[in-house]
Parts: C-alpha cells; sequence; structure tokens
C-alpha cells in the first residue's frame, strides 16, 4: 500500500519504522525517491519523537542543492514507496540503434568474389568505413555516485578538521557532495559523504588511500555504497 498521509501521525510513525533499518527510501544511494518523501514531509520533525525521520531528513537536506540531478523518476505521489510495494524491474535497455549497424557491418565482403584483389580492396574499403563509424560516435563518459564511510580514531577526534582534510582532496574527475554524521557508539560519529567520479579518471582504492593518511583524524576508509550512472 505504501505511505500515506505524511502529516499524519499514523503516516510519520510508518516511515520512521521503515527508515529504522534504512539510510534511503530505497537503495544505498540518495535518489528521487527521497526527494518525493522529503517534500511530503515538509519539515523536520521531532527527534525524540521520530529520531530515524529526523537523522534521514537531515541527510537529504543536505543535498537539497542537487534534487534535480538526483537518479530515478520525479513524482510526488508517495504511496508508491514504503510498506508492501513492489518495485517493479526496469525492463532492460534496447540495444543502441548504432551499435546494431555495427553488427551488420560484413568485413570481409561477399564469399561471392572471384578476384582476390578486388575482395582485398574491398575488405580495406569496409574496415576502414567500420573504424571510422567507430571513430566518429560520441564517447560516454562513465561515472559512478559513491557513498564513503570515514571512521575517526575516538570520541576526541577533531570532526570539523577530518572533513576539511577530506573535501581538501581535489582531483580532476572528482567531485565531492553532501555529508552527515553518523553515531556508531560510546560518543564516537563516522563521516558519510557521496562523491561522484569519473570511473577511469579516479582509482577508489587510490581515494581512499589518500584519505587514510590523514593518520591522526582518520582509522579507515569504507565503500558503504555505489551505483552506476
Amino acid at each position: 500500500m505504501g505511505f500515506t498521509d505524511l502529516s499524519a501521525a499514523s503516516g510519520l510513525a510508518a516511515l520512521n519504522s521503515w527508515l529504522e533499518t534504512r539510510s534511503y527510501i530505497v537503495g544505498f544511494v540518495p535518489s528521487q525517491a527521497d526527494v518525493t518523501i522529503f517534500n511530503a514531509v515538509g519539515a523536520a520533525p521531532e527527534k525524540a519523537t521520530y529520531p530515524n525521520i529526523a537523522r534521514w531528513y537531515k541527510n537529504i537536506a543536505s543535498f537539497e542543492s542537487e534534487f534535480e540531478t538526483l537518479p530515478g523518476e520525479k513524482s510526488t505521489d508517495i504511496s508508491q514507496y514504503g510498506p508492501e510495494v513492489v518495485e517493479e524491474a526496469a525492463p532492460a535497455a534496447a540495444p543502441a540503434a548504432e551499435e546494431e549497424e555495427d553488427d551488420e557491418v560484413d568485413l570481409f565482403g561477399s564469399d561471392d568474389e572471384e578476384d582476390d584483389a578486388e575482395k582485398e580492396a574491398l575488405t580495406a574499403k569496409r574496415l576502414a568505413e567500420y573504424h571510422a563509424k567507430k571513430a566518429n560516435k560520441p564517447k560516454t563518459i562513465a561515472k559512478s555516485i559513491v557513498t564513503l564511510d570515514v571512521k575517526p580514531w575516538d570520541d576526541e577526534t577533531n570532526m570539523d578538521e577530518l572533513i576539511a582534510n577530506v573535501k581538501a582532496i581535489e582531483q580532476d574527475g572528482l567531485v565531492w557532495g553532501g555529508h552527515t554524521l553518523i553515531p556508531v557508539g560510546y560518543g564516537i560519529k563516522k563521516l558519510q559523504i557521496n562523491l561522484v567520479v569519473e570511473d577511469e579518471k579516479v582509482s577508489l582504492d587510490e581515494l581512499q588511500q589518500r584519505i587514510e593518511e590523514d593518520e591522526d583524524h582518520v582509522q579507515s576508509t569504507d565503500i558503504a555504497a555505489m551505483q552506476k550512472i
């Protein structure tokens, strides 16, 4: 049935229960589903009454400037998310027309050709046409949205300095997004930060190593979620 009236106590209670074991409405990264529910809630609720919603609302609010670019379909229908909603698998993408055309290229000419010189010339011509066609295709830049957990040493670690040191890392193909501090116990909070990377330019292993070089503040890092875009 999904979520109903999020201005009513019953609706907020259902949402608070839903977020008890989740960081986002669906999946492992912020999406248009979060935007839909965020807009429906309207304002951060009392933390004492709805602690899970308050945590989630603060986290999603940090992405407010990026709402238009978050993945997923825009909607105002809150009932399509929440308890007892079965998400239908997205249909497989149809093969690109240009790729189909590539498959139709006969690189070796007709078997009926009798003259070897003509066959070689035809093969060379078609190979040249094929490579020219491939070269003129626009290259798709593969990117990923990553959610990274950065763990401090203890509750005395200066988290403001830790955050500043992480975001001070600059690299071509790397864009830092919103962040939040998440309690992990004993007064310790970990940094959860989002970033967008160009896959060919940024190695996540190397990026994690650079963050962990801040040995005064950082104990370890983990990739909490990753999604191709």
